[in-house]
C-alpha cells in the first residue's frame, strides 16, 4: 500500500500512519530500529529496495529523506509504504523543498522515530562533512557511508580517519567480510608460520583494497606493499592478496570477477566463488550490530597511520 501526503507536517504523517496500519492491518511491533536514509532523488528506489531486502532479517521503520533547498516553494512532501511495497518495514519517503530543506533536518524526522528503538543513518552518496556532528547523526547509535560512491574514492577512504567517533562504519569495511574470513581461516591451518611481507592488488574504484591493506597492517605487524590497479588490469573491487611466509607464498587471487584461487605451497589450488557483496547483504551485515565496530575504528586510525602510501608503477619497477 502507498499513500501520498503532498505538503504534508510531520504531525499529520504520524497520524496518517496510524490510520494506515489500520486500514491495511500493518502492525509496528516487532520493528527493532529505524532507519534515516538521506540520499537524492535519483538514488531513492535502490536504496529504498536494498532497505527492504535487508528488512527481512531486521524489521524496521525506514524514513528516506531528500533534500531539494534550490527549489522555489517550500514544502514537505511524503509517501507511506507499508505492506508489500515496503518488505517487513515501513517507509517513509520525505521530499524537503526550498526553506524546509535549510531547516533543522533532525526536527524532519524526530516525530518520527520509533519509541525507544535504536537509530541508524545512511549515506549511500552524497555525504557531509564529519558525520558524527551533523543534527541527525549525533541522534544514531550507528552511521554508515559508503566511499565506493564517491567521485575520488580512496581520497574519501583517507580523510576517515581524522573525523572517527565510535558508531562510524564505511561499506567498503563491509565488503571485505568475505575477504577477511579467508585471510583468517589460511592463518588458522598449517604450517602456522609467521608472514613477514603482504602484497594487496586493487582496482583504483575500490576503497576496500586500502581498508585491508590496512588491516593487514594493523593484524600482522609486517609490511604491506598495496597499490591501486588501473581499468586496464583489473575493474572493479580487489583483485588479490599475497602472504609471504619462509615456506613460500600464500596467493589468494581473483582471475575473473566473482571467483578466486587461492595457492599454497605444496597443495593443489582451490577454487572458491567469490562474487561481489551486493548493497543489500552489506546493508543487513551492519545492521547485525548496533555497538560501535572497535576494530573499523582501530584499521582507519591505527592501520592507517602504520600504513605505507600506496605503491605506483614506477616504485613496483613496472
Amino acid at each position: 500500500m502507498i499513500v501520498d501526503l503532498p505538503d504534508t507536517t510531520v504531525s499529520k504523517i504520524s497520524r496518517a500512519l496510524v490510520n494506515v496500519r489500520e486500514e491495511g492491518g500493518a502492525v509496528a511491533l516487532g520493528r527493532v530500529l529505524t532507519l534515516v536514509i538521506l540520499t537524492r532523488e535519483g538514488a531513492v528506489e535502490e536504496v529504498i529496495e536494498a532497505a527492504n531486502d535487508a528488512s527481512r532479517e531486521h524489521p524496521m521503520r525506514v524514513i528516506v529523506l531528500m533534500i531539494d533547498a534550490d527549489e522555489a516553494d517550500s514544502r514537505l512532501d511524503a509517501q507511506i509504504r507499508v505492506g508489500g511495497d515496503a518488505g517487513a518495514s515501513e517507509v517513509i519517503t520525505l521530499r524537503a523543498l526550498g526553506e524546509t530543506g535549510l531547516s533543522n533536518l533532525e526536527s524532519l524526522v524526530t516525530g518520527l522515530l520509533l519509541p525507544d528503538a535504536p537509530v541508524v543513518v545512511w549515506w549511500p552518496n552524497s555525504t557531509p562533512e564529519n558525520i558524527s556532528k551533523t543534527s541527525i547523526g549525533k541522534i544514531a547509535q550507528r552511521r554508515i557511508t559508503d566511499a565506493a560512491t564517491k567521485s575520488d574514492p580512496s581520497a574519501f577512504v583517507a580523510g576517515l580517519g581524522p573525523q572517527y567517533a565510535p558508531g562510524d562504519t564505511d561499506l567498503a569495511w563491509t565488503r571485505l567480510t568475505r575477504w577477511r574470513e579467508q585471510l583468517a581461516a589460511i592463518l588458522d591451518q598449517p604450517p602456522y608460520e609467521p608472514v613477514t611481507q603482504v602484497r594487496v592488488r586493487g582496482a583504483a574504484t575500490s576503497p576496500s583494497t586500502a581498508l585491508l591493506a590496512a588491516w593487514l597492517r594493523l593484524a600482522l605487524d609486517v609490511p604491506v606493499d598495496w597499490t591501486y590497479l588501473g581499468e586496464d588490469e583489473w575493474p572493479h573491487g580487489i583483485k588479490s592478496v599475497a602472504l609471504v611466509r619462509e615456506s613460500g607464498e600464500v596467493l589468494l587471487e581473483r582471475p575473473t570477477p566473482g571467483v578466486a584461487i587461492l595457492t599454497q605451497p605444496g597443495q593443489p589450488s582451490h577454487e572458491l566463488a567469490f562474487p561481489r557483496r551486493t548493497l543489500r547483504e552489506c546493508l543487513a551485515e551492519e545492521l547485525r550490530r548496533l555497538d560501535p565496530d572497535v576494530l573499523y575504528g582501530r584499521v582507519i586510525t591505527e592501520g592507517w597511520e602504520l600504513l605505507d602510501p600506496p605503491a605506483t608503477k614506477e616504485t613496483r619497477g613496472e
